[in-house]
């Protein structure tokens, strides 16, 4: 059975006591730094070693209902995508050669 992702509060836990915070200061600096992401994501927001935040435009284009396999327009719109940075994918992956 795999492995369940960390909970916010494990990450807080374990960010205090590697850092010698309190879990409370670590859960406030996890807060804020979503909350800066959340505010700064339209010019883009970085997390060095881990990715970026961007805001991408979507072109419209035809899709399929899956129900009944009509053809359908679908608008064009924004999207918000997270970029994984090459350290990031490199430390999870292993290093191709």
């Amino acid at each position: 059975m795999p492995k369940k992702p960390m909970t916010k509060s494990q990450i807080a836990d374990h960010i205090a006591k590697n850092a010698g915070l309190t879990k409370k200061l670590a859960a406030q600096i996890l807060e804020d730094l979503a909350s800066l992401a959340y505010k700064e994501a339209k010019s883009g927001f970085t997390i060095p070693g881990l990715g970026k935040l961007v805001l991408v435009n979507r072109k419209a284009r035809m899709g399929r209902n899956p129900r009944t396999g009509e053809a359908i327009k679908i608008p064009a719109k924004k999207v918000v995508k997270f970029r994984v940075a090459k350290a990031c994918k490199d430390a999870i992956m292993g290093v191709k050669k």
